[in-house]
């Protein structure tokens, strides 16, 4: 049975839930009495017996009255609707840590749209049960009970069943929608996610659109799944469309109950006018409980498929965890990979095969290929971001599943493909991997990537804001950032993963001097240029996975292998270019 996650959020505010329910009953049992100070007037004026002293008397009760079930009403909308913010507020927080420690696997497999409809939807859908949906619930049970109760023992015990027929519909009807609403609520939700998820994406991508002239393209097929979208509303709007009219109804019949039989009881002078004005009141505060039921039935659906959706996500065990037996460890930067393997899933082909090699502390390692020989993947391993399963990496000799995953990843700096830069400042960007940062320690990082007299151009300088993803800096600017960022940090690796491609072979071939100067860390670099590896202490070729090559530039050079043909091939590319 799987756990759900609101239990203890909600039994962390329970007393406060419980204050809010006993302000919230104790101006429902206020209310019952309204109608019976009304009653008492008009059946004194009716009759004549009746004085100035009384009536005055009785406008105080009813002021007096007025104002506690004001207070009430002020103290259980702070306790009840406080508590659910609060819930919300803490499970908005726990719901983003938690997709935090999820492993790269699970955002391979779910949309940003479907998550950004749980931060969205799902959340305010949970709130609303959790608050308006109880107090609407309670409403709904405690303020029948209290006013049927009334009727019959102040009014009449006949007349209260016979208006109860007709709302006795609302309970049956209640079932049948509510299971409706909830698998139409779920399909909205999932609409929604589409939408968000399509937007997301083609905004992150307006660059390539703009570039293909794909826009009508792109307004088409957003336009299919607006659509769907826009259908799945109307079957909730229409299931809506329909409970609130047949709820009038049923409300409207017990109305014209009461006029007939109430009315035939005061003329026979079964009941006084009084209590027939009094009974009509009693009707009324039933509307809002009925009305009320509907809400609840409506929301708590609603909340149910939210939770449903949220427990999803709590429920879900990272694949990457430490050990029970994990350690803290001072890594110095010596790296060992034996008979390494690797697949992304079972039925897929190996990524990677039979990797083997060493490097010790303060040593680079090169690693070319084509696209798709692995390169990323092992960058990936080695930062655990997955298991390593078949077969060994170990650092300073401990094996990286031995490891806690803070220790590792703190002794790792890494520049991805993907050089991604906040939508910050470009000084906040740089420090984000270190805490209680200096700008001469930003300014010196920054000139060792080559990137400070960049930076200084700008009119804000390091204060400058770069966009989402940092879209208005070049691609050149934006790895050299990312360096930059990761050479603050100050581990004993650094792994650069293709991180100087969008740069000239001037900047490049500065930046590597610059890290060969001062830098004391083991570097792991990707790359496709033999420029960029040419100093390298090891380069490793892989292709579809596996090693083919393995030794200096030099050595390499004298085998005439598959490392002889990319430095040709590339020489040749660079004599045309020069021509």
């Amino acid at each position: 049975m799987k756990k759900i996650f609101l239990f203890k959020y909600i039994n962390k505010y329970k007393w406060t839930y419980i204050l809010g329910l006993l302000a919230l009953l104790a101006v429902d049992y206020l209310n019952l009495y309204i109608p019976v100070i009304l009653a008492n007037i008009t059946d004194g004026l009716s009759i004549n017996n009746i004085d100035i002293k009384q009536l005055i008397t009785y406008i105080i009760y009813l002021l007096s009255f007025s104002l506690c079930i004001a207070l009430g009403r002020v103290l259980w909308r702070l306790l009840i609707f406080g508590s659910a913010r609060r819930v919300e507020y803490e499970v908005t927080n726990a719901m983003f840590a938690k997709l935090e420690t999820l492993s790269c696997n699970y955002f391979n497999t779910h949309k940003t749209g479907d998550l950004m409809a749980n931060f969205t939807n799902d959340i305010e859908a949970l709130r609303n049960a959790i608050g308006p949906a109880i107090v609407s619930s309670f409403d709904s049970i405690v303020m029948t009970i209290m006013v049927l109760y009334k009727m019959m023992v102040f009014v009449d015990l006949k007349l209260t069943l016979l208006c109860l027929i007709p709302m006795s519909i609302i309970a049956i009807g209640g079932y049948y929608f509510g299971e409706e609403f909830e698998k139409r609520f779920a399909n909205k939700q999932n609409a929604f996610a589409k939408v968000s998820d399509y937007v997301q994406e083609t905004i992150s991508s307006s660059r390539v659109v703009k570039a293909f002239v794909q826009e009508d393209k792109q307004d088409i097929a957003f336009g299919k799944i607006n659509e769907y979208n826009k259908q799945q509303n109307l079957k909730v709007v229409k299931l809506m469309a329909t409970i609130m009219p047949l709820l009038e109804m049923v409300i409207g019949i017990s109305y014209v109950v009461t006029i007939i039989y109430g009315g035939y009881l005061t003329i026979v002078h079964k009941i006084s006018l009084g209590k027939f004005v009094a009974f009509n009141s009693y009707i009324s505060m039933l509307v809002w409980p009925m009305i009320a039921l509907g809400d609840a039935i409506t929301s708590f659906t609603q909340g149910l498929a939210a939770i449903s959706r949220l427990d999803n996500i709590f429920n879900q065990e990272s694949e990457i965890q430490d050990r029970s037996n994990a350690i803290d460890l001072k890594i110095e930067g010596n790296i060992k990979v034996s008979n390494l393997s690797f697949k992304y899933q079972d039925h897929l082909p190996e990524v990677l095969s039979n990797i083997n090699f060493e490097l010790k502390k303060g040593e680079t390692l090169a690693i070319i290929g084509h696209t798709g020989d692995g390169k990323s993947t092992l960058v990936n391993l080695l930062l655990h971001l997955y298991n390593v399963d078949d077969g060994h990496i170990y650092f300073d000799d401990h094996d990286i599943n031995d490891i806690k995953l803070d220790c590792l990843r703190s002794s790792i700096s890494y520049v991805p493909q993907d050089s991604y830069l906040f939508s910050d400042s470009i000084k906040n960007n740089i420090a984000f991997g270190k805490d209680n940062v200096d700008m001469d320690e930003i300014e010196n990082v920054c000139k060792l990537a080559c990137v400070h007299d960049n930076i200084i151009d700008f009119p804000e300088g390091y204060d400058t804001i770069v966009g989402e993803r940092g879209v208005t800096l070049s691609g050149g600017q934006k790895q050299r950032c990312a360096i930059a960022r990761a050479l603050l940090k100050q581990s004993p690796i650094l792994i650069l993963d293709d991180a100087l491609s969008a740069v000239d072979t001037d900047t490049e071939s500065n930046i590597l001097n610059n890290l060969q100067r001062t830098q004391k860390q083991t570097l792991i670099m990707i790359a496709h240029r033999i420029s960029t590896v040419k100093r390298a202490d090891h380069i490793m070729v892989l292709d579809e996975g596996r090693i083919v090559e393995y030794g200096d530039f030099d050595s390499l050079i004298q085998l005439n292998g598959t490392f002889k043909k990319m430095f040709d091939k590339q020489q040749l590319e660079f004599q045309i270019a020069k021509e």
